[in-house]
Order: C-alpha cells, then sequence, then structure tokens
C-alpha cells in the first residue's frame, strides 16, 4: 500500500479515520482527534492499516431540507 501525508486510513479492524502524518519503512506516524476533541498521536504498523475514502458529503455538517410544510430549515447530519 503506498501511503504519503495526508492520506486518510483506519485501522483494519475498525475505528475513526487517521490522517498520516509520516512513514519511514513499516512504520506510519498517524494524527486523528479523539470523540472528546484530544487529539492523539501514534506510530502504527503499516500492516494495520488500510486506505479510505472520505464522503465529501461527510465533511458538510449542515443540509437545507425542506419540512412537511413546505418551509426550508437546517439540519445537521450524525456524525
Amino acid at each position: 500500500m503506498e501511503l504519503k501525508p495526508g492520506d486518510v486510513v483506519m485501522l483494519k479492524s475498525g475505528g475513526h479515520p487517521i490522517t498520516v502524518v509520516e512513514i519511514d519503512e513499516d512504520k506510519v506516524a498517524c494524527l486523528w482527534m479523539g470523540t472528546d476533541g484530544d487529539l492523539f498521536r501514534e506510530t502504527l504498523p503499516l500492516v494495520a492499516l488500510e486506505s479510505t475514502e472520505l464522503d465529501p458529503e461527510d465533511d458538510e455538517e449542515e443540509d437545507d431540507d425542506e419540512d412537511d410544510d413546505g418551509d426550508r430549515k437546517k439540519k445537521r447530519k450524525a456524525a
């Protein structure tokens, strides 16, 4: 698997998307934001990671939507 800094990966076992910051042979330094907003950095073995593509719609926090009366309202997407 070819990785470069800035790529988004996930653990093969699941979890949050994580960002590659540095690659050193079979080790990959990664950053991710925890559920409480804490920033984590960890070096992980390359074999434990898989590439992932983020859905561009996931980056949008709000969508316009119409309610049953035809009125426009803002709706937050679930994370």
